[in-house]
């Protein structure tokens, strides 16, 4: 059931001052009071948003990624809740590469002896392989000519499996042994299906740091099953191998294949439209668990925050934005910045972004716009978004730390085009330090992951901690309502030069993903 609105006396809260001296020309003049808009973006009405995520989750198999029934029952209720509200969302529909693993993989060397090779530790089934439906496939293996063994001097040398000449002899029939290196997973495995390899092993390189089981993504569909490898597992194949023949199997379960999905975008009919806040989260979890932290929580914030705000008369247009297919490589907000033209990028004034707002071991963390912390800085603008955060976390009292532009969620399409971008983060698989555990800073545990389920099973309803939520999102809301009602360009010079082609590589290549696709 739709709330009705909890602001009461908004307008003669929200009246604009001077510009912020602090953050320089291109800084943005703040609301004197935002109070009361943050009081009406409430802890309960976020967990009604969280319970009904995690009722989608439970009715279609506990998960809600991109291309899943999951996800279409998500974005049903973040659009009714929308339409309540007053605004009339649209879905923008994309094409995107649909993988998942229903059950773990399995490698083993079936002669001339026997090992079974253990998951996460030997081996890991590469994001995008072609699926054994369960069943082994087996043969014998075969070194590309150029397979480094001992590794050569440099990390990230190996150009093993990256030619098509690097497939001399017969491979049909066999199970081709490639390495980490110069250039793309997806390419390896794409010259070993055409020389008629039936499976591949991609190890790692073996240089100090590039010796464990190796993770990666092909990018898209592959048209043979894949496997990733320790730089050990593939030393002692090919060693074996230069005896005689070794045969090993591959089993993988998984689905591979391109689907279709959308974001939801809704705008605000009030506001300048050559002047847009893109407030942005990812709708989507990973196949493995129902994502209620990753991302539902920024997913729930943003729309407490999009029912409120349409009672509000915003100076500036705001477009709310749930993104669809993060996890697979930010591929939502690719597509939307991608399919805008260069007036249509010019007339964002920035991008806010909320990945992660209630990690049970939280931080409060702040993207590093102006790069002082990190050395990275975001386009020009993106320090005045950080100052609007810091500042506020300020006068609550709250302790804050930046966090870098590393490419690793929704933002990162934003800042290829010029666009300023901020955003907080609660934090994901990192290890909170005892420093950062200490009262006066964020508090919890120290030695364990901010998010000890990140991208598990267990990231369900009770993986969040409704403190931490609460005080990321009042942030969330301050900044949301201050760039709203500003008069000031946040960013002093003409933003986005270009078509609107979202820049790919890097390490925004895997999204929320550690896993790369190539060295």
């Amino acid at each position: 059931m739709t709330r009705p609105s909890r602001l009461l006396a908004l307008a003669a809260a929200t009246t604009s001052v001077t510009v912020l001296a602090a953050a320089g020309p291109a800084a943005a003049d703040t609301p004197t009071d935002t109070q009361a808009f943050r009081d009406a973006v409430t802890v309960e009405g976020m967990t009604e948003h969280l319970q009904a995520l995690q009722a989608a989750a439970d009715a279609h198999g506990s998960s809600r990624a991109s291309g899943t029934p999951g996800y279409e029952a998500s974005a049903q209720y973040v659009e009714e809740q929308l339409r309540s509200a007053g605004y009339q969302p649209e879905r923008q529909y994309f094409d995107f590469a649909f993988f998942q693993e229903f059950s773990p993989g399995a490698l083993s060397r079936t002669g001339p002896d026997q090992r079974t090779y253990v998951d996460q530790t030997d081996f890991d089934v590469m994001d995008y392989s072609a699926t054994t439906f369960g069943d082994p496939i087996e043969g014998p293996v075969k070194a590309v000519a150029d397979l480094q063994v001992p590794p050569g001097a440099e990390p990230n040398s190996s150009t093993a499996g990256c030619e098509a000449e690097d497939f001399a002899g017969d491979f049909t029939g066999t199970i081709a042994l490639l390495q980490r290196g110069t250039c793309d997973f997806g390419v390896k495995v794409a010259n070993a299906a055409a020389a008629g390899a039936v499976g591949a092993i991609v190890v790692n390189e073996g240089q100090e740091g590039r010796t464990d089981v190796l993770l990666g993504t092909l990018g898209a569909p592959a048209a043979i099953p894949a496997v990733g490898a320790s730089y050990a597992v593939g030393e002692e194949l090919h060693r074996l191998s230069q005896a005689g023949e070794v045969r090993v199997s591959i089993t993988t379960d998984t689905v591979s294949e391109t689907r279709q999905t959308f974001n939801v975008i809704a705008q605000t009919d009030t506001g300048r439209t050559d002047r847009v806040v893109v407030v942005g989260a990812h709708l989507d979890s990973v196949p493995e668990g129902p994502g209620i932290n990753d991302n539902g929580t920024g997913s729930a914030a943003i729309l407490e925050i999009a029912e409120q705000l349409a009672d509000v008369e915003t100076r500036n247009a705001v477009r709310f934005a749930w993104w669809g297919a993060e996890e697979s490589g930010l591929l939502g907000a690719r597509h939307h910045v991608a399919q805008l033209d260069e007036r249509g990028i010019a007339d964002i004034a920035l991008n806010l972004n909320f990945d992660m707002l209630g990690s049970p071991n939280p931080a409060r963390f702040v993207y590093d716009g102006d790069g002082s912390a990190t050395g990275t800085a975001g386009p020009n603008g993106s320090g005045s978004i950080e100052a609007v955060f810091t500042e506020y976390f300020a006068s609550q009292g709250l302790h804050t730390e930046e966090t870098a532009f590393d490419g690793r969620s929704d933002y990162g399409p934003f800042i290829a085009v010029g666009i300023p971008a901020g955003g907080l983060f609660s934090g994901a698989e990192g290890v909170k330090t005892p420093e950062q555990a200490a009262p006066e800073r964020f508090g919890g545990v120290a030695g364990v992951a901010y998010d000890e389920c990140y991208h598990q099973a267990c990231d369900d309803i009770g993986n969040v901690d409704p403190t931490g939520l609460d005080q990321l999102a009042d942030g969330a809301a301050h900044a949301v309502l201050t760039f709203a009602r500003t008069s000031s360009a946040v960013n002093g010079t003409a933003q986005g030069g270009g078509g609107g082609a979202a820049a790919s590589g890097g390490a925004a290549v895997s999204g929320g993903h550690d896993h790369g696709l190539a060295g």
